[in-house]
């Protein structure tokens, strides 16, 4: 059959899709799928992907976002400063609007599953893609893997005394048990119930915090958390809290949190994070209707206030009750105390855990985190092999064999963790020691150019495959020599002179993802415009403004390809072998082998089951995005009272 044939199945999500699809992603969508339809066949995986309602989404969109990392860094963070990192999460009651009535009105009426693939058919081309692949790693390495052993080691420090490298070479070998003994899908599907009782926990926790140290009483107490060794020296003021630590809007030039950062800066961070990021998307993209996504933005947003309770307030809390550890101020102390020579706040909420919490209720709160950074390493493991193996390594080596992806993909997982291991210094030394602090900085050096790319591509059709491609190359240079700087040139500690350059010591990391936007934003535009445009029919359902196009469009990537393989007058590759619609292999490509080997699929026929029509009112439904004036009226309603919320709470603290 010919490929023009196929044409409709384009807009169905196919096996290899998925493969680029972070495996958490992936085996959620199956776990749904298996309540609902057998697993093992295509269509009965892919509608139950398509069925869910607001409230699940909202959960899990919350649930993905909130885990034992966030923990350490949001409670860390708060006891070092004050409330001020909490409006990282009112800010993001904001940005979820954006992703459920701007963004993902435009991916489902394209019909796309993985954020990837928004882009191969928004711009054509392979250019923007593997750089996101490439990125994805990047980032995989330095804000998680890294981040969540440093997490789960800090945790088995407090709680057992050993050495942190002890800790962390004690964390992986048991990951690696836990991941073949109980699979990556046991894993996954234990997730849910894992942050349902984190949350739990941690609301017991604050309740029992507010009883040790009330409200008021915290007003009064936090500003006199100054350890011992801050008072025995009455030259000195490190050591002592914040006078703005009960503030959000902080002094712009020389708070930690300027408040433009917070507005502008953090904005540009969160619209990456939450409307560009496949592990988010991928939940918004699984509702039944665009409705039903909305409503789950919603839900998830309101579900945004609780952080700054559930965790800065009590991390704040920790620093009243144990002043001397989780507020040193000397190089020895800290050293002594938690292994670093900077700071020791991480450790804010493992010390309120292991004081406060009862000690039934301590083990079972410690081997649920434990348990979460230990799933969340597996997926984050598997997704990140899947996405070197098919997206670059096989790219690079077209003709490779299974055998060789299969131990390549392998190795790979190894030197991730090698290089995530020598990193751990330099998290523990950056931005202060405070881990949230680091991962806002870092993706602050390297989202900006991503999330003007993604901006310019839903609203506005002019811009093209070598304005976007530009525009990443020269925000990865500018954020990549900044954070080369940042690592190079550490903060001083309390009492040192600053010798760092002014790019570095002057520009806060938040006002540097600023600049960083406005430069790839920019330049976006203007090579663009010195380029030839896109023609509209290639544009058809893929911006805001032709959302509800009911035009046919035509596939500027396959156009694309075809038009190679004719001036070339070779077998077609890539697109057509890379999504299994090759028939002359005997065996379909590894990506499709490797979810069917997790998925159970692998004995099933390959065919999706549907026959032509079943399969126009399937891509009907999947791009449809109209509401009934109903769902309209609530919805908004809705919204404005999510942002009522937020606003009263920026203001209340602010």
């Amino acid at each position: 059959m010919e490929r023009d044939k196929k044409a409709p199945q384009e807009l169905l999500p196919s096996v290899k899709q998925y493969a680029h699809v972070p495996a958490a992603d992936t085996f959620h969508t199956s776990a749904r799928a298996s309540f609902q339809s057998s697993r093992g066949t295509l269509k009965g995986y892919f509608l139950a992907g398509k069925s869910m309602v607001w409230w699940p989404i909202g959960a899990s969109l919350f649930a993905s976002n909130i885990g034992s990392g966030h923990f350490i860094g949001l409670a860390g963070t708060g006891a070092a400063s004050g409330l001020a990192v909490g409006s990282f999460e009112f800010n993001a009651m904001f940005i979820l609007l954006l992703l459920g009535w701007i963004f993902v009105p435009v991916y489902m009426s394209s019909g796309v599953f993985t954020m990837p693939e928004y882009l191969r058919k928004r711009f054509g081309g392979q250019r923007v893609r593997v750089y996101l692949a490439c990125l994805a790693l990047l980032l995989s390495v330095l804000t998680k893997i890294s981040v969540d052993m440093y997490a789960g080691a800090l945790f088995i420090q407090e709680s057992l005394q050993w050495n942190l490298y002890v800790a962390i070479v004690s964390l992986l070998a048991i990951t690696a048990l836990y991941t073949v003994a109980g699979g990556l899908s046991a894993v996954i599907y234990t997730d849910a119930l894992q942050t349902f009782v984190m949350v739990v926990g941690a609301f017991v926790l604050m309740i029992l915090s507010f009883q040790r140290v009330s409200w008021d009483e915290l007003h009064i107490r936090y500003p006199q958390a100054i350890p011992n060794t801050t008072l025995a020296n009455p030259n000195t003021t490190c050591g002592f809290p914040r006078e703005d630590a009960f503030h959000i809007f902080r002094d712009p030039i020389n708070s930690d949190l300027p408040w433009p950062g917070m507005i502008f800066g953090i904005t540009i961070s969160s619209i990456w994070y939450w409307c560009t990021d496949q592990v988010i998307v991928q939940r918004a993209l699984a509702a039944k209707s665009i409705s039903h996504a909305k409503g789950g933005t919603i839900f998830a947003g309101f579900l945004k206030t609780l952080p700054m309770f559930l965790i800065v307030l009590p991390g704040m809390i920790s620093r009243v009750l144990f002043p001397n550890e989780v507020a040193c101020a000397t190089k020895e102390t800290c050293l002594e105390v938690c292994g670093s020579e900077v700071g020791c706040s991480n450790t804010a909420f493992p010390r309120l855990v292991l004081d406060v919490m009862p000690q039934g209720a301590r083990g079972l709160m410690l081997a649920v985190m434990l348990s979460a950074l230990m799933s969340s390493l597996t997926s984050i493991f598997n997704s990140s092999s899947t996405i070197f193996t098919i997206d670059i390594w096989r790219r690079i080596r077209p003709r490779a064999s299974e055998t060789e992806l299969m131990i390549c993909g392998r190795v790979f997982i190894l030197v991730m963790v090698g290089i995530s291991v020598l990193w751990i210094p330099i998290i523990q030394a950056a931005q202060g020691g405070r881990l949230f602090d680091y991962i806002q900085s870092i993706t602050s050096y390297l989202s900006p150019p991503i999330c003007a790319v993604f901006i310019l591509a839903v609203a506005w059709s002019r811009i093209n495959e070598k304005g976007a491609f530009a525009a990443l190359m020269v925000g990865l240079v500018v954020g990549m020599v900044r954070m080369v700087l940042d690592f190079v040139y550490s903060a001083p500690s309390c009492g040192e002179e600053d010798t760092r350059p002014g790019i570095v010591a002057d520009v806060h990391y938040l006002y540097f993802g600023i600049i960083l936007f406005g430069i790839s934003f920019i330049v976006t535009i203007v090579v663009s415009l010195l380029t030839k445009p896109i023609p509209e029919k290639y544009l058809v359902r893929l911006t805001w403004l032709t959302r509800h196009s009911n035009l046919e469009r035509v596939d500027l990537a396959i156009s694309d390809i075809k038009l190679q393989n004719k001036e070339e007058n070779t077998p077609m590759r890539g697109e057509d072998e890379e999504e299994g619609y090759n028939k002359e292999e005997s065996k379909p490509p590894i990506g499709r082998r490797v979810v069917d080997w997790l998925c159970g699929t692998g004995k099933q026929d390959k065919s999706d089951g549907l026959t032509e029509e079943q399969r126009k009112e399937l891509m009907k439904k999947m791009t449809d995005i109209k509401e009934t004036r109903k769902e309209t009226i609530i919805l908004n309603i809705a919204a404005i009272l999510l942002m009522c919320c937020s606003i009263f709470f920026w203001a209340f603290f602010g």
